[in-house]
């Protein structure tokens, strides 16, 4: 009730607004912290990654890495914060987010605000042992070389975290979905692996991409990821597309999430799946609100799944009923384990 009433008033506040209060209520323990959620059938490895349960939290929500302790009881399985960018940049002039309640969506166009790789790198290297934390890299908007940026923030913050994401997929940095074609991207992650292996401790590294990619765009990805010796691929990034969208806020820039990407970032990830044919793990993104999402990406051929803009309408307390919720449905079908269940369902989507 508490959770209920809060989502209520958020909603009635400007939504950046909403977002940061979110964050401080999440630090004074004003939201439901049920604890590590796992089972013989939701524990599972991802990229050597040993998680308790397949759901985790997508960057976006904790850019800064203020509130590490209290996500680590949320339930989620693992957490990604960033992104970060190498200087701290305020982002794009406000308003820059907007909630889109009719159609269960969000829109932003936030631009990589953040407070820069070395006071987050500070947090990171003060978190208690615990849950998985990833952290999303970026490139800073007046960089002279965005592709160098990716790997100097991994450089600073590398060390303190489990994994690192290359996001090349924001469509709110202008040119920088650029780099996802086959040769700039080529270029980018080998700079990305090579500092990677010059760290003391080799943490994978993902790759997250946009829905909005046609066939050959993703088989191209598909070919960089195997030849760089990519740990992941996360399936996706938000959308540009507007298609079928009711509330009045259709119309501004930015990136689409929530329930309107669900399908299109799940054809996505089921052909990525089928291209990429085991290997290299893919985890799931775009419009899972429900525990039913959560294991048609995974059956569609994730491995493990993130989700955010559901946490807008649903609250923390969505987390836990969705990691139980998966646990009964893996039950239900006979799975002992949820690495059992990936791709048996990818036919679907093609």
């Amino acid at each position: 009730m508490i959770e209920k009433l809060g989502l209520w008033a958020m909603h009635r506040i400007d939504p950046e607004q909403g977002h940061g209060l979110a964050l401080k209520a999440l630090n004074a323990g004003l939201v439901p912290l049920p604890g590590p959620i796992t089972s013989t059938r939701l524990r599972t490895q991802v990229a050597g990654l040993d998680l308790p349960n397949p759901v985790g939290l997508a960057a976006g929500f904790d850019k800064n890495a203020v509130a590490l302790a209290p996500l680590a009881r949320t339930g989620f399985g693992f957490v990604e914060v960033g992104a970060a960018t190498p200087r701290p940049q305020p982002g794009n002039p406000r308003p820059r987010l907007f909630r889109l309640s009719e159609d269960r969506a969000v829109i932003n166009r936030f631009g990589f605000n953040n407070e820069g790789a070395e006071a987050i790198a500070a947090r990171l290297s003060r978190r208690r042992a615990g849950p998985v934390v990833g952290l999303n890299l970026g490139a800073n908007k007046d960089s002279a070389d965005r592709a160098a940026d990716f790997a100097s923030v991994l450089g600073t913050c590398g060390p303190f975290v489990d994994f690192a994401t290359v996001n090349v997929s924001s469509p709110n940095t202008e040119k920088l979905r650029d780099l996802q074609g086959a040769e700039a991207l080529l270029g980018l992650l080998r700079g990305v692996v090579a500092r990677r292996d010059a760290l003391e401790r080799r943490i994978p590294v993902f790759l997250k991409i946009a829905p909005d990619l046609n066939d050959q765009e993703l088989s191209d990805i598909a070919g960089v990821a195997v030849e760089c010796g990519l740990d992941a691929v996360i399936a996706t990034n938000t959308s540009l597309d507007r298609e079928g969208l009711k509330s009045v806020h259709r119309g501004e820039a930015g990136g689409l999430s929530g329930a309107p990407l669900f399908e299109k970032s799940t054809r996505v990830l089921a052909r990525l799946s089928q291209l990429l044919n085991r290997r290299v793990p893919l985890i799931g993104v775009g419009g899972i609100a429900s525990a039913e999402d959560a294991y048609a990406k995974i059956r569609a051929g994730a491995s493990a799944v993130q989700l955010y803009s559901a946490l807008v309408y649903g609250g923390m307390s969505l987390v836990p009923r969705i990691a139980h919720g998966l646990d009964a449905l893996l039950e239900r079908d006979s799975f002992a384990q949820v690495s059992d269940a990936v791709g048996t369902g990818r036919e679907e989507w093609l």
